[in-house]
């Protein structure tokens, strides 16, 4: 039965990992607001594909909490009705968690598609956590529930980002929160497995580990800035002017493109040192690639005006990163001490 439950955490873990992808797929294509209530989409559970869906017609039914977008505002339904010949005020009431009343049936259902993954998340971490009984381990049960609790929490973060149209900082915090989880999951399959591997102990390398994994995160809340700063400038410039997106960037960019130098000198260091002494963590080799893929598609926004998929590669890429080398610290706590001589 444990061998269930790691296959149930990996599952998991793939599926949170999927929701980073639909989330990055969501921001690249500004998105985020395509549906502007939640958890219903336009108060359907299935959302609207044309824009006479949500707008008023006669001898139309509605049902209750459904949404139509009339003088730039939203309307909800207050019960189930069918419209007269005329429009009367007193069925509908303002949507009042904010004033954003526009419909592009892309982006609704790129926004759909992030939610449906996240539930779909959702239920493989539950799955996980009813499976972490058979597993025995007063720890392992603790962390699968607290990872359920984790998810909703995550859940109410995204309501939050939506209903503050999009809030640069509730954005940072629902990303480092998706992280976190990734963390705990990626805990839960170390810890549930008997084997051991031949790892060698290095305490220098351990150390510059957790260095290198604090760089990561940092650059991670960076990047979100400068992401948010591009969002804002495309508002301004619009999609066709992609070339003048970066021409006077904010601090944070050049902070963050400096810093990528610092985070793949460490790195580099790191599989060296495990290369020269033989540590046996060979996932090493996964972060240097990852990192000149993240190199590269952040060469390719910079030089080559955004191509498309650039943004999504460079995030999903970092939050690899950032599993790998976690997992790559919890195999140094299974080390062993290195000989003399």
């Amino acid at each position: 039965m444990e061998i269930n439950f790691i296959k149930s955490a990996r599952i998991a873990l793939i599926l949170v990992y999927l929701v980073i992808v639909a989330g990055a797929l969501v921001r690249m294509t500004g998105s985020g607001m395509g549906c502007p209530d939640w958890p219903k989409c336009f108060g359907y559970y299935i959302p609207p594909t044309d824009v006479t869906e949500l707008t008023w017609s006669p001898e139309h039914e509605f049902k209750k909490g459904q949404v139509i977008i009339k003088d730039e505002k939203l309307w909800v339904a207050k019960e189930t009705f069918t419209t007269n010949d005329s429009y009367n005020e007193g069925n509908w009431e303002a949507y009042t968690k904010h004033d954003y009343a526009e419909f592009n049936p892309v982006h609704t259902w790129v926004e759909y598609g992030n939610r449906l993954v996240g539930a779909l998340a959702g239920v493989a971490v539950f799955i996980m956590a009813l499976l972490s009984f058979t597993t025995r381990k007063k720890i392992i049960i603790t962390l699968s529930w607290i990872t359920v609790f984790c998810m909703g929490f995550q859940a109410w973060l995204g309501a939050t980002v939506v209903y503050s149209v999009l809030n640069p900082i509730k954005i940072t915090v629902h990303m480092v929160m998706a992280l976190v989880i990734v963390g705990i999951i990626l805990y839960i399959i170390h810890k549930a497995k008997e084997t051991t591997a031949d790892f060698k102990h290095d305490k220098l390398f351990k150390n510059l580990l957790v260095v290198a994994i604090l760089l990561t995160l940092i650059q991670v809340v960076l990047g979100t800035q400068v992401r948010q700063f591009v969002d804002e400038q495309v508002k301004s410039l619009g999609y066709d002017n992609m070339n003048l997106i970066l021409n006077s960037p904010e601090v944070s960019f050049y902070v963050h493109r400096t810093f990528s130098f610092v985070v793949f000198g460490i790195n580099l260091w790191l599989y060296l040192r495990n290369k020269k002494l033989g540590l046996g963590y060979s996932k090493v080799n996964w972060v240097i690639a990852l990192l000149l893929v993240e190199i590269a598609s952040g060469i390719a926004m910079y030089y080559l005006d955004f191509p498309f998929g650039s943004q999504t590669i460079h995030l999903v890429t970092a939050s690899l990163l950032f599993g790998i080398q976690y997992y790559i610290w919890l195999e140094t706590t299974r080390s062993k001490e290195l000989q003399p001589g």
